[in-house]
């Protein structure tokens, strides 16, 4: 899964790009890419539990969208293209300086969205209309056309599994989850977001947080001894970052569920709802297709044992079979017979 950092120019979303993937980009490439390891406590401590040769985070692909090339400027068409190839989008909007008005930006990026979706929607129904053809797919585009006239993302209007599934191939911008990143300055990091961003961001089916790109930069750049005193002067308890990956994991209906042993201890990261034999194919393919079993224990459930046997006497560990729903810190001992 893939989540895109979108924004104006001055918004600083490369600087927070650069210092969420520990990349140094500059900002005349039109896309970046970066993996982001997801900081765990949980995995952490498994590690520490089971001392294994090779401890291995979950991560989030980053990119760091093209935007409009010029002050006051409309997304090209590489741009929306760029937009249209992640699964979520995370609105950088800039706020660390007085002449900014994030409020503003937020609905003027919104706006280009809904236009580009309205356009894609009425070119359809052109061609439609040519073909004499009104059945199901025109209703469905004349209730999403109306709704994008109103002013509002299709973030905002329901929809059933169908009309989604017959839908998707137009890659609706202004239906992708969205994130809302505000970027503070370095003496406004540790205060809540304004409730008129919060609101704001509610009302287009969006979420919003707060964090300061230079703060963010700063960190990065510490000594992982010195970065909890430098974040307790500031008042704030954890990186942004961690915060950032929280929102995003949420955003893309994401979870993480663990494997482990004296090898690897590993977390991988499933779609929420997704089953047992989905989340074996994670691991390798072949295991969704030879897929038996799975013994599973939640992490808390381990912890409080204290160990897999003791798990096991106390019947937290137990056999679950294919259609099993997975659920967040799962931790899976995959039964596989032969592929067939």
């Amino acid at each position: 899964m893939r989540a895109g950092l979108a924004g104006y120019s001055r918004s600083g979303k490369t600087s927070l790009f650069n210092a969420l993937t520990g990349l140094h980009r500059g900002p005349e490439a039109r896309l970046h890419l970066g993996a982001i390891k997801v900081p765990d406590p949980r995995l952490d401590r498994l590690s520490a539990i089971f001392k294994p040769k090779k401890t291995t985070h979950a991560e989030v692909l980053l990119a760091d969208l093209p935007g409009p090339r010029s002050k006051g400027a409309s997304l090209e068409a590489d741009a929306l293209q760029a937009l249209r190839e992640v699964d979520a989008l995370c609105l950088v909007l800039r706020a660390f300086e007085s002449d900014a008005d994030p409020l503003r930006d937020l609905r003027d990026y919104e706006a280009e969205l809904i236009v580009s979706d309205l356009a894609a929607a009425e070119k359809r129904m052109h061609r439609l209309r040519q073909e004499r053809n009104a059945g199901g797919e025109m209703l469905e585009l004349a209730r999403v056309a109306a709704h994008l006239e109103s002013g509002s993302p299709l973030r905002t209007l329901t929809m059933s599994d169908a009309e989604e599934s017959a839908l998707a191939h137009f890659g609706f911008l202004s239906r992708k989850p969205m994130l809302v990143v505000v970027n503070v300055a370095e003496g406004e990091a540790a205060k809540p977001l304004e409730l008129e961003l919060t609101v704001a961001a509610r009302a287009l089916g969006a979420e919003a947080i707060a964090l300061s790109a230079e703060v963010e930069s700063e960190i990065a750049d510490l000594p992982a001894a010195e970065q909890p005193d430098y974040l307790e002067s500031l008042g704030l308890k954890e990186p942004a970052r961690a915060v950032f990956l929280r929102a995003v994991y949420g955003l893309l209906k994401e979870i993480s569920f663990f494997t482990v042993g004296e090898d690897e201890v590993r977390a991988w990261t499933i779609r929420r709802g997704d089953r047992a034999a989905r989340a074996a194919g994670k691991i390798h393919s072949d295991l969704e297709k030879s897929f038996v079993r799975a013994e599973v224990v939640h992490y808390d459930d381990f912890i409080a044992a204290g160990s897999e046997h003791r798990a096991r006497e106390t019947g937290r560990l137990r056999l679950e079979g294919k259609d099993y729903v997975v659920q967040d810190g799962d931790i899976l001992h995959v039964r596989a017979g032969r592929a067939k």
